[in-house]
């Protein structure tokens, strides 16, 4: 087995020591934390339109 492979961490946790990542790597985490950033402001974005909508049916 691939020594990397089992020491690599799959995700990315905030605050992690970085120095010793390869510029690929930084990039692999770049693109996993982009999206992350995506899915949470579609959560936001389906939390907004489900307000909207709750507001509407209570407006008298």
């Amino acid at each position: 087995m691939d020594e990397d492979a089992i020491n690599k961490p799959r995700a990315h946790e905030v605050g992690m020591a970085i120095d010793t990542m390869s510029v690929e790597e930084l990039t692999e985490r770049i693109g996993l934390l982009e999206g992350e950033i995506m899915r949470l402001r579609a959560a936001i974005a389906a939390r907004g339109e489900t307000r909207q909508a709750a507001e509407s049916i209570f407006k008298f």
